[in-house]
């Protein structure tokens, strides 16, 4: 790597912003859990860019995503853990380890099996880093919903699922059943919490038996429901009103009409 990369360039500003000796008195505050937040902002907003289509910011959401790892790897050198070439050399090795048919002489007969074989890889190193539950590693940060999901998925890894789709649609109809005892019965509200906990729980495995991302389709759900009230917006603002000049039926039966405008194009 030449000295003077951009990669060398982005670390020494880093390095600059954190210098007790004329750094940025706001970066100088932060540590490991409150720089935290922010990365998880970042991913997303790199996650965002890409669902939107937005090539150009992109390119700019990586880099602040890329400023992230810069971040954590500036914080670790100074506290004496590892630097920035340590992340790479991490990475790199765990990227050549995990693809012995690329970089060595396994055979891999399709994607499927690829990624058959990456989870037994990360099994055998979990195991070796002395996680012995097969649901050791899934972080705790994840969104809840990306959380469940592969729980499940771990758990189903050495058996623990249902062989079919069918069971876990009834599982939904039991949760729903068991919230709705729930309310009738005028349960506490950590009561109704847990049981709608478990409901969604339930349809996070529904999602996982049919290959859907639980995460990706209630961010569908989401974008449909803002678009389709801004609809309803737009609508009543044609007829001089806003929705809380509206009763519910007429923001309803606006509902429809974007919902039926949107099934004919």
């Amino acid at each position: 790597m030449k000295p003077d990369s951009r990669i060398e360039t982005l670390l020494a500003i880093m390095a600059k912003l954190r210098d007790p000796n004329g750094g940025c008195p706001w970066d100088l505050e932060q540590d490991f859990a409150s720089i935290a937040p922010y990365t998880i902002e970042e991913a997303y907003e790199v996650a965002d860019a890409i669902q939107r289509g937005d090539i150009a910011g992109l390119k700019d959401e990586l880099g602040d995503l890329l400023l992230q790892v810069v971040y954590h790897s500036q914080m670790a050198r100074e506290a004496g853990a590892f630097a920035f070439d340590d992340v790479v050399r991490a990475i790199s090795d765990k990227m050549v380890r995990r693809h012995p048919h690329v970089f060595g002489d396994a055979q891999v007969a399709s994607a499927a099996a690829q990624t058959r074989s990456w989870e037994v890889q990360k099994q055998a190193e979990r195991a070796e880093a002395g996680k012995a539950s097969a649901l050791d590693g899934v972080a705790l940060a994840l969104p809840a919903l990306k959380r469940a999901e592969k729980l499940q998925a771990r758990a189903a890894r050495v058996g623990f699922d249902w062989p079919a789709f069918a069971p876990t649609v009834d599982k939904v109809r039991e949760e729903l059943g068991e919230l709705s005892e729930a309310v009738a019965a005028d349960e506490p509200q950590a009561r109704l919490q847990e049981e709608v906990g478990d409901l969604l729980f339930a349809l996070v495995n529904v999602a996982r038996k049919l290959e859907i991302d639980p995460e990706a389709a209630l961010r569908d759900a989401n974008a449909k429901f803002e678009r389709r009230f801004h609809a309803i917006e737009a609508a009543l603002a044609e007829r001089g009103k806003t929705p809380d000049q509206s009763s519910l039926e007429e923001m309803d039966a606006l509902w429809d009409s974007a919902k039926e405008a949107e099934r004919r194009r």
